[in-house]
């Protein structure tokens, strides 16, 4: 489960270790795709193309099947993992023998007032698309807003978290609108202003001191604000707030922290050390041993000399490898091996041709950092197609400025039309609860089976009806099929905006339950 670092080099290890008569593999992820994580900064600025830090899950695992759906349950007693519906809204259930959990960490805003609403994440691909078009926009605005106030919070950057992901942020953050406000005639004589915000006492704790200090000193000096021992700790529309009482007025906040893992992982069943999943020194799960493992950033994982290991990908895919053979070990009944990689270095982009590095104790920064950087992030990509496309983003942005296109991403409506032909079926019986509908023209039938398979008429439905309700309110599957009657068009609900309604409006949650009592009682 997984299609990061860890998973994925899990896959690819397994089908170099095990004949295919000897094993069936799976990887479930919700994309298609694997990201190369290190380079998702530039995708921000433009340094790199969209779809050139990303690499096709089959063509990395050529022999795994891949399963694009969302881990819904996981079912250690019984070896089951339950996957999200597909376009039809049944649940998949899929058995295994030995199952890997690396489905990774995800961005927690939950516990801080305003967060969700207003502060943007920064972890996935689509997470640097929506940064890279909110960035433009607000250029965009920037650039025709008379109010003077409003002005400045739309040049007013503020980024939460001191260490890799966030330095690498807010220093692409700045190169690109230093670089592309040439291109707004308004913007010309006009600076942003960009806030780098860190808990600890200096930036990037996952570094030497010396080579702290010097990051910071190369970020103060293109005009990056550096506030030490501070944390965000809400968000509004027009501003972020901080712990020490310190107010900026802005219209974008970044934040990769905090970080957690996957709800569904809290819901499992096994013993947990610091939010995390507990793993003994040969990363299987605690109380599971032999049959599942866990790395990568949901695992707690402590090497044999006991050092607690950092989330980067150099780890990830080392602990991949020692996955990978225990897991050929508990097949062939071989000894297991414990996972004992220290670390060969640490690498951050500071922009600007500027970089640290510390690889194998030998301390570099500045312009020669920024080579070797970009040298082994180079040398270890996957494939060809990527390290050549991407030699070639770095070489063109040598000659020519980036481009600064919006791509604007239509999201999902929570309220949407649908069509419906007399005899199509809208729904069967035994789906899952995922839309409530209402007609606004048309009739439709609702029909339930009986023994024999045979299918009794409940009621027929005409224009301003709603049905659906019953699976969403009780949480149960449909209990009966609908079928257009005649040519329909409905307006369907989502079950996560319906949720809100009900939670939100209780006159909407008692119409609605005063509705499901009065169809059971009829139909019983």
């Amino acid at each position: 489960m997984g299609g990061g670092f860890a998973g994925v080099s899990v896959a690819t290890n397994l089908e170099r270790l095990l004949r295919p008569e000897e094993a069936a593999i799976s990887l479930i992820n919700q994309e298609n795709y694997w990201v190369y994580q290190p380079l998702l900064p530039e995708v921000i600025s433009g340094l790199i193309g969209l779809t050139d830090v990303v690499c096709p899950i089959r063509q990395l695992c050529p022999r795994t099947n891949l399963v694009m759906r969302e881990v819904e349950k996981i079912d250690l007693a019984n070896k089951v993992v339950t996957v999200s519906p597909g376009f039809r809204p049944r649940l998949l259930e899929i058995p295994f023998d030995y199952l890997v959990i690396a489905l990774g960490s995800i961005s927690n805003f939950s516990a801080t007032p305003g967060m969700v609403e207003h502060v943007k994440p920064f972890r996935t691909l689509a997470d640097a698309v929506d940064l890279r078009n909110h960035l433009i926009h607000a250029l965009d605005e920037a650039e025709i807003e008379t109010d003077a106030e409003l002005r400045r919070k739309l040049l007013t950057f503020v980024v939460a978290g001191g260490g890799f992901s966030g330095v690498e942020v807010v220093a692409e953050l700045h190169d690109f609108v230093d670089k592309v406000r040439q291109n707004f005639p308004g913007l010309r004589n006009e600076k942003g202003r960009f806030v780098l915000v860190h808990a600890g006492d200096r930036i990037l704790p996952e570094m030497s001191e010396s080579l702290a200090l010097f990051a910071h000193k190369m970020l103060v000096k293109r005009g990056i604000e550096i506030q030490l021992k501070d944390r965000l700790i809400g968000a509004t529309s027009e501003k972020a707030l901080f712990k020490s009482g310190m107010e900026i007025p802005t219209k974008t906040i970044v934040s990769s922290v905090p970080s957690s893992i996957p709800l569904v992982l809290e819901k499992l069943n096994c013993e947990k050390d610091g939010g995390r999943l507990k793993v003994n020194a040969n990363l299987e799960l605690v109380g599971h041993e032999g049959c599942v493992w866990a790395l990568g950033d949901c695992a707690s994982i402590t090497t044999i000399s006991g050092k607690r290991t950092p989330p980067t990908a150099q780890h990830a895919t080392r602990e991949a490898k020692t996955v990978s053979k225990n897991i050929g070990a508990a097949m062939h009944g071989g000894p297991m091996s414990p996972f004992a990689f220290e670390g060969l270095g640490k690498l951050g982009s500071l922009g600007h041709y500027s970089a640290v590095a510390e690889i194998l104790g030998v301390r570099i920064s500045g312009f020669p950092a920024w080579l070797l950087w970009r040298a082994i992030y180079l040398a270890k990509l996957p494939s060809l197609r990527q390290k050549v496309r991407i030699a070639l983003d770095w070489f063109f942005v040598l000659l020519f400025p980036p481009d600064f296109v919006q791509m604007r991403v239509t999201r999902d409506a929570g309220i949407a039309r649908q069509h419906l032909e007399a005899g199509e079926t809208i729904f069967f019986q035994g789906d899952l609860g995922d839309n409530v509908y209402v007609i606004q023209s048309g009739e439709c039938d609702v029909l339930r089976e009986t023994e024999g398979n045979q299918q009794r008429h409940i009621a027929t439905l005409g224009p301003g009806d709603y049905f659906g309700e019953m699976a969403l309110l009780n949480d149960v599957t449909r209990n009966a099929t609908v079928r257009a009657r005649t040519k329909m068009d409905v307006l369907m609900v989502s079950k996560k905006d319906f949720e809100a309604l009900k939670s939100s409006i209780p006159a909407f949650r008692e119409v609605f339950t005063r509705l499901a009592q009065d169809r059971s009682s009829k139909t019983a």
